[in-house]
């Protein structure tokens, strides 16, 4: 794990029980089969070097993202942070913000999206519009932020958390989201990166209990048009 890989890391937030990163495109949130880098592996090293901690370092993973998508990603640093932060994602007490750039001019401008999904063994979402035996609901809202010749920028508010949800969604609306060819993008970005990431995260705070906002900047190239 090189120096660099640790300077490049941008911390969002961080306190003695809790620590947020920006993902980058392409970072695996946790460490797969293929044993490349993960951000978890990552944030590990970057406490252990920055506090000089001897042995293992603890990090309680919460919630996570597509390989392909970036953001705030926010870690536990205690097993009591992860405790009641793991409840709060149960709850669906957190809000989850996301900014995508997808195909095509979007009507309504601010609407929310329902259906039903079952996750495929391609690795791949299908979406039906009406209640389907071993689909999961699936809710969505968004709002247009900007608008191109060809593309929208939207914001999108996550109500439940199905496996590739926002992308499965827009597709099935007609927007893919740019970049992801794997759902019916007309084209696809440098080093297979898609046009979403998780732009805010508002949870309660483990300790203090209070409200807490995390942002995250844009990523290098947006908005990719």
């Amino acid at each position: 794990m090189s120096g660099n890989e640790l300077d490049d890391l941008n911390v969002l937030f961080l306190d003695n029980h809790l620590i947020a990163f920006e993902k980058p495109f392409g970072l695996l949130t946790q460490s797969d089969h293929t044993g490349s880098p993960s951000l978890l592996n990552l944030a590990k090293a970057w406490i252990k070097t920055e506090f000089n901690k001897p042995g293992n370092v603890y990090l309680g993973m919460i919630h996570r993202l597509d390989q392909p998508v970036a953001g705030v990603i926010l870690f536990a640093r205690t097993s009591k942070a992860a405790s009641r932060l793991s409840a709060q994602f149960r709850e669906k007490s957190t809000q989850k913000f996301y900014r995508a750039i997808v195909e095509n001019r979007v009507h309504p401008e601010e609407a929310s999206l329902v259906s039903y999904l079952v996750k495929g063994k391609n690795c791949k979402a299908t979406v039906y519009p009406r209640s389907t035996p071993e689909a999961k609901r699936a809710e969505l809202s968004y709002r247009q932020l900007c608008s191109f010749p060809e593309n929208s920028e939207l914001e999108i508010l996550l109500h439940t958390g199905r496996f590739h949800q926002i992308r499965a969604q827009l597709a099935f609306a007609g927007h893919p989201i740019v970049g992801d060819v794997k759902y019916g993008a007309r084209y696809d970005l440098p080093n297979r990166h898609i046009a979403l990431f998780a732009s805010k995260l508002v949870v309660r705070h483990p300790v203090s209990k209070e409200t807490l906002t995390i942002e995250c900047p844009e990523p290098k190239g947006w908005p990719f048009i």
